[in-house]
């Protein structure tokens, strides 16, 4: 197979041909972009492979850019690797010379030597990443495939090039990048491949939390993330890093009385979530909305399966569990720990009735959340009777407008009671104490409650009336 013509149709490619042909270089497209040539899918990224040094053959080729472009092209240059970068363009184009690896056992970084084409083809992660087009004036598009990449990709099936149990054993990464390329592709994983995983899948502990989860985050951002999720449990890799979520799994029976299996369930949220948002953040609110059901399960003889507290424990859960994945601890860890707990909020107006009292203390808590925090109790109705489902979604609908409604007429969300602590200290001649604080939670709570308006003409007798009752008087 041939794709010259594909080739020509962005002149970057004749152009490092060009400069490759000049210096006598063998050179080839690489790995991710062929595969996605193939499967149709846009690219930016382009690696080349050359037989001889990929930083030599950047440098050279920035070099005739600048002359012919008059711009300025800056090389980005990896010694250690071997590997040069640089942007031609809207194009972000690697090089590397062709290499082949060695593994030691305690370590995925590999003993590089100098190799050719074929030796760079053999050491890649999969056969539909193993893929080669020729830049080469004799060969030029031609489409070198020593695995059957092509047919993989026919087949949509994840394959290794060599024996799997070395590929994942030597780069234990590979396993979870397996279930990556699956779930992004809506590919299968060839049986023989899987198994290797699985018998492999302690190898992962060697992999550092951070490439772990860069590699997790890729899954969760696709479009059903709930595909690579079933595969790392499947796998046993999920147990291995992420316990936590493992301990959802399951539906226990007592009297006759059962619990849904909420592993499942969480991942229905996280899908149905998917067609409201791409926000990697509010996805993995949805991941752990119900994280602390396990520690907070209980049988009850009355009232059958009980999950108390669960969405407080679960946000205390998070921090801990975003230190371990090594994921952000900022805003954004901050961001899912107030869904989590903030989850059941909007539900339980809908069951009893929406006050604007409830609505208000509920977009204050929400902050400029609100609207996530909408969404991602949307996608947790997950009953298997749609009625029931219609009836929550259309209640939903009639909390969202009464929010509106409330935040137009009253600014609370974010809002801040007229009355500081300063005002507080100076009027009764204070220092900062605990009844500094009792009155301004007290002011907080009338305003939220609707007793008094977030205006000084109503907030200032309150105030006064609040301090008599901890035998405070305002200085004259």
């Amino acid at each position: 197979m041939n794709f010259k013509q594909s080739l020509l149709q962005n002149p970057i490619f004749p152009f490092i041909a060009e400069v490759a042909q000049k210096n006598q270089i063998p050179a080839y497209v690489v790995g991710g972009f062929v595969r996605d040539l193939i499967l149709k899918r846009p690219s930016k990224d382009i690696d080349i492979v050359c037989v001889g040094s990929g930083i030599a053959l950047a440098n050279q080729v920035a070099e005739h850019y600048q002359k012919e472009h008059e711009k300025e092209v800056s090389v980005a240059t990896f010694k250690n690797f071997g590997t040069a970068m640089l942007r031609l363009g809207d194009w972000e184009v690697e090089f590397v010379g062709a290499r082949k690896e060695s593994y030691q056992r305690h370590s995925r970084k590999p003993i590089v030597e100098n190799g050719t084409l074929a030796d760079d083809q053999n050491r890649r992660d999969f056969t539909i990443n193993a893929l080669a087009i020729s830049l080469n004036e004799q060969d030029f598009g031609d489409l070198i495939d020593p695995f059957d990449g092509l047919g993989d990709i026919r087949r949509k099936i994840i394959r290794t090039p060599l024996n799997p149990d070395i590929t994942f054993s030597d780069d234990p990464l590979r396993m979870m990048r397996a279930i990556r390329f699956a779930t992004q592709l809506s590919f299968d994983i060839e049986p023989s491949t899987f198994e290797a995983i699985i018998r492999n899948q302690e190898r992962i502990k060697i992999i550092s939390s951070e490439r772990i989860s860069e590699e997790l985050n890729k899954i969760i951002l696709t479009k059903k993330p709930s595909y690579g999720f079933n595969l790392l449990f499947a796998s046993g890799l999920l147990k291995l890093f992420f316990p936590e979520m493992v301990e959802l799994q399951g539906a226990e029976e007592i009297d006759g009385k059962t619990h849904k299996d909420n592993f499942y369930h969480t991942l229905k949220v996280l899908d149905n979530l998917c067609a409201y948002s791409d926000d990697l953040w509010l996805r993995w609110a949805a991941i752990l909305h119900d994280i602390a059901k396990p520690v907070t399960k209980r049988f009850d003889k009355k009232v059958g399966w009980t999950f108390h507290g669960h969405e407080e424990r679960g946000a205390r859960m998070v921090p801990e569990i975003f230190r371990k994945l090594k994921l952000p601890m900022n805003e954004k860890m901050r961001f899912v720990q107030k869904l989590v707990r903030l989850h059941l909020r909007p539900i339980a107006l809908v069951k009893e009735g929406v006050t604007d009292s409830a609505v208000r203390r509920l977009l204050f808590e929400a902050g400029d959340d609100a609207e996530a925090l909408m969404k991602l109790c949307r996608a947790d109705i997950t009953s298997k009777d749609h009625m029931r489902v219609k009836r929550y979604l259309d209640n939903f609908e009639k909390v969202e407008k009464r929010m509106a409604e409330v935040e137009e007429r009253d600014k609370i969300r974010n809002f801040q009671p007229i009355i500081t602590g300063e005002m507080i200290m100076e009027t009764f001649n204070l220092k900062p104490s605990k009844e500094v604080g009792m009155i301004k939670v007290q002011i907080r709570e009338a305003i939220l409650d609707g007793i008094i308006r977030n205006e000084y003409e109503e907030a200032y007798p309150f105030m006064i009336e609040q301090a008599k009752k901890l035998g405070l008087s305002p200085i004259k």
